[in-house]
């Protein structure tokens, strides 16, 4: 099998007939690229973080603080990059992180959901499909086809409900959930607030919602006829959530799909997820998105990597780079999602620019790997890194 990194020789070939790529190489192009063509209200949305946005930009700096040892002669012509999760082997490290506006970042027709099912299944890298979203989940099930796809799970305040998202997700084929913990309300966004702007108040990316036959049953009459009712009882369930540590076995009894705890900083916390019988962790502060003035989510990732012993752990926020993964598998997650990146690439490109997006990861990971001595992302360890003074 090829290596990732292989992908690069095509476009320096293209080069000698004068074909250059239309998308962007590098992050910092695309994310200029994406802010050209999104309206601003998505752009904001999806650009923006709680407050005053440290502690999303100290996400992005903490892997600055880090370095890779480069090893020689160390055997890493070929490269693996799979690893292994709830005793699946995956081909890839890299996750699709759940972003609850993919499906307006789907420009042409805002259907973001489903082509970013669609470049999962194209580049084999799995999916975690928000809650939040322009398609019913079964919709976006169907377009993923082998590649594995998690259902990310926003808790509203209504058990009934909960337990019918998950027991739609189980059935559409979904192959783990993630309960998000880090949104027990909006966080303050400066640049929502500027513009007075949130999608879902305009009823947008809420299907899972309005074709739930128990969010439907609370209603007087169906979204279809009166949709403006049937997002205020969203607005009224989704941002009152009322989980405690007491309603753990309560959750992990709604499926026998392995269930991960989003929003795991802390050590203590995920001791006590672990005591409590939950299948991984995903360690994240929602990129920051949701609370200003906390650590770097990388920061934490270390502690909750050793309170979580043998239960495997996911990472996100701050990542916008192949160099960022390879510091967060060194530093112990199992796999690592990535968000902004992609979102940006289907705004720019649609599903051509997801795919873009994650090749170039794949690529540059792999490159990575190659040139300084690491056969498998499996081989990284804590002691590769040094710190960058």
């Amino acid at each position: 099998m090829p290596n990732h990194g292989d992908w690069q020789l095509g476009i320096y070939f293209d080069g000698l007939v004068g074909k250059v790529p239309e998308l962007p190489m590098s992050y910092g192009e695309l994310e200029r690229r994406a802010e050209q063509v999104m309206p601003p209200e998505l752009w904001s949305y999806v650009a923006g973080g709680a407050g005053d946005e440290r502690t999303q930009n100290a996400n992005v700096t903490a892997f600055e603080r880090w370095g890779l040892m480069p090893r020689m002669l160390a055997g890493a012509a070929e490269r693996d990059l799979s690893t292994e999760l709830f005793g699946r082997r995956l081909p890839t490290p890299l996750m699709l992180a759940p972003v609850g506006v993919i499906g307006l970042c789907d420009l042409a027709e805002g259907r973001g959901d489903l082509v970013t099912a669609r470049a999962a299944a194209a580049t084999g890298v799995p999916m975690i499909a928000s809650t939040l979203s322009q398609d019913p989940m079964e919709d976006v099930a169907r377009e993923l086809g082998d590649t594995p796809g998690w259902f990310q799970l926003y808790p509203p305040n209504d058990p009934e409900l909960t337990e019918s998202l998950v027991r739609r997700a189980e059935a559409a084929g979904y192959s783990a959930i993630v309960v998000t913990l880090d949104t027990l309300t909006l966080g303050w966004r400066p640049r929502d607030l500027s513009l007075a702007s949130f999608p879902q108040l305009k009823g947008q990316c809420l299907a899972n919602y309005f074709s739930d036959p128990v969010f439907r049953s609370r209603l007087a009459v169906p979204p279809e006829e009166d949709p403006e009712a049937a997002t205020g009882h969203w607005a009224m369930i989704f941002g009152n959530q009322r989980l405690t540590w007491d309603d753990l076995a309560w959750l992990r009894s709604l499926t026998s799909l392995p269930v991960l705890l989003k929003g795991i900083c802390s050590p203590e916390d995920a001791r006590r997820a672990v005591d409590g019988g939950v299948d991984g962790l995903y360690c994240s502060n929602h990129g920051g998105r949701q609370a200003n003035g906390g650590l770097p989510a990388l920061d934490c990732l270390p502690e909750v990597v050793d309170a979580a012993g043998e239960v495997p752990v996911v990472f996100d926020s701050g990542v916008r780079g192949a160099p960022d993964v390879v510091k967060a598998l060194a530093l112990g997650a199992r796999a690592v999602a990535v968000g902004r990146p992609y979102s940006y690439g289907l705004a720019v490109g649609g599903q051509a620019g997801v795919e873009h997006v994650l090749r170039c990861l794949l690529a540059e990971l792999d490159l990575t790997l190659a040139i300084d001595g690491y056969a498998s992302t499996a081989s990284l360890t804590r002691g590769d890194l040094r710190p960058v003074r």
